[in-house]
């Protein structure tokens, strides 16, 4: 078979591309830029990202366009060029322009009642989930071109690249912290979802096989989890189905609620990270949450990945506790290999991330004791030093502090007019989350500790990366979400999947709220 479809398609997405390089380099872009707001955000990668891949669109699409193909594997791989470069144009519109007008709008509108925020951040309509909506409205109302058909697929390979790429971004220290909190808060949400799922089944008299595989899905790491749990509790194919409709449907809503009730209850990053990542069921959908949450950062997303991560590791637990319970229901022998199921079916991307998180550990990125991907150094410019004006509003409520090593890091502090060690800035980090100070004093440290906080140019780099593999990603993953698929959820296993995930969503919201802090 032949995948490469004869199309001047390519070829004209790379003439747009490089029409959108010229106009911004030639400045007939700029009052557009202006009006939008976004030239500090995205004026860079406006001059560089469309001559890059428009020249590539361009000549691959001569090829696609003219060229005499063949059947084999490099038509397999080549013919998914087109479809890519369909899902990318996409982002880069919805990022550069329609995102920005919708904030123009948003802004426009005035803030909400109290909130203190505009209707564009409580309803998270920034350009993750203006994409994803983008790519469901495509395959639903439009249907995805067929010559884009293998490319499209391709987006799970850019999320999961993502994925590998923010273990380069985590250092031991942050690592132990988050991990501890994941480990408890997943543990105990994975464990519970499964028995909750297996006891729900069992009342509502669901075969074992169904129950089993929904248990999975529902409880650990959706898709991933429901077919490496297959194998072991006999699923049909109709029942495997059933489930990845239930954790589509479900994560679906999840992407656009969660950010709405972030919002709402001006969580923080961690705060937010940590329920995404236990609460949402699958690893796109937890990915796109966070970054609907925080889309010009990516401080959610890597603390609602180690909670996903997490929770991926809590697989093999799964898949054997599944094995032990659907012999005892069955009564019968198993005779699968739970050992090579496990380890033919556990998720490839998470051992790249340990791997990168491994190499990041050593120092060969930044610094091995780097802290969301920036290290320490206080050799600073004259300019970046606190003014006389702020050192005097930080003595004048230098009185308020009760702790001894507050008192001598904020006198350092006032005496050099940059925080001198790791262990001040701990410190001061620590007094600004107190809430002793005023606002306006804590935006004085807030300050001083960005001045000695440094980002490598790697880091950099892999934050640049990272931000488009999970715009492309993304985008895709709505071209493959269509109403058909979600009505597959069927009768029982959607009620099951709802009150579970209902459930966990809500209960892990509170012990949140109570008991995760936004310090590490």
């Amino acid at each position: 078979m032949v995948y490469t479809r004869k199309t001047p398609a390519l070829f004209f997405m790379g003439v747009i591309m490089l029409l959108i390089w010229w106009l911004t380099t030639n400045g007939m872009l700029a009052p557009v830029i202006e009006y939008l707001g976004t030239q500090k955000k995205y004026g860079s990668e406006m001059e560089t990202l469309p001559l890059y891949f428009g020249v590539l669109s361009v000549v691959a699409g001569i090829w696609v366009w003219t060229g005499r193909h063949k059947e084999g594997h490099l038509d397999y791989y080549l013919s998914t060029i087109a479809g890519g470069i369909f899902i990318l144009l996409i982002a880069m519109l919805v990022r550069w322009f329609v995102a920005p007008e919708v904030a123009v709008i948003g802004k426009g509108i005035g803030k909400i009642g109290d909130t203190g925020k505009y209707l564009h951040q409580l309803l998270g309509l920034n350009y993750v989930v203006i994409g994803i909506v983008a790519g469901i409205v495509i395959v639903n109302v439009f249907k995805v071109p067929d010559w884009a058909e293998q490319g499209v697929r391709l987006s799970r390979l850019g999320l999961k690249t993502g994925v590998i790429l923010l273990g380069t971004l985590y250092s031991l220290a942050e690592l132990k912290q988050l991990g501890k909190l994941s480990i408890v808060l997943i543990g105990v949400f994975v464990l519970g979802s499964v028995g909750m799922v297996l006891w729900l089944s069992k009342l509502r008299k669901v075969p074992h096989s169904m129950g089993g595989v929904l248990s999975a899905g529902i409880g650990v790491c959706g898709v991933s989890a429901t077919v490496a749990a297959s194998p072991v509790v006999k699923a049909k194919s109709v029942e495997i189905a059933y489930t990845i409709g239930t954790i589509l449907l479900w994560g679906v809503g999840c992407m656009f609620v969660f950010p709405i009730v972030g919002n709402l209850l001006n969580m923080g990053h961690i705060q937010f990270g940590a329920w995404a990542g236990t609460g949402i069921l699958n690893s796109a959908q937890v990915a796109g949450a966070a970054l609907a949450f925080q889309p010009d950062g990516i401080e959610t997303l890597k603390v609602a990945e180690i909670f996903n991560i997490t929770r991926v590791l809590f697989l093999p637990i799964i898949v054997l506790w599944l094995a032990l319970w659907y012999v005892k229901q069955e009564q019968t022998t198993q005779d699968v290999n739970i050992a090579r199921v496990v380890v033919e079916k556990f998720p490839v991307f998470v051992l790249g991330f340990i791997l990168m998180f491994a190499l990041s550990s050593t120092g060969i990125f930044a610094p091995a004791q780097h802290y969301k991907g920036k290290y320490f150094d206080n050799n600073i410019s004259e300019e970046k030093l606190l003014s006389n004006d702020q050192i005097a509003t930080l003595f004048a409520e230098a009185d308020k502090l009760q702790r001894p090593e507050r008192q001598q890091a904020l006198g350092r502090l006032i005496t050099n007019r940059k925080v001198m060690s790791i262990n001040d800035d701990n410190a001061l980090r620590g007094l600004v989350n107190a809430g002793v100070l005023s606002k306006e004093a804590n935006a004085i440290l807030k300050t001083a500790h960005k001045n000695v906080r440094h980002t490598a140019k790697t880091i950099k780099k892999f934050r640049q990366w990272i931000t488009w593999l999970f715009a492309f990603g993304l985008v895709g993953l709505g071209m493959q979400i269509t109403v058909a698929a979600m009505k597959q959820a069927g009768g029982q296993p959607a009620v099951i999947g709802g009150v579970v995930g209902l459930t966990k969503a809500v209960l892990s919201l509170i012990v949140v709220l109570m008991f995760v802090k936004e310090t590490i």
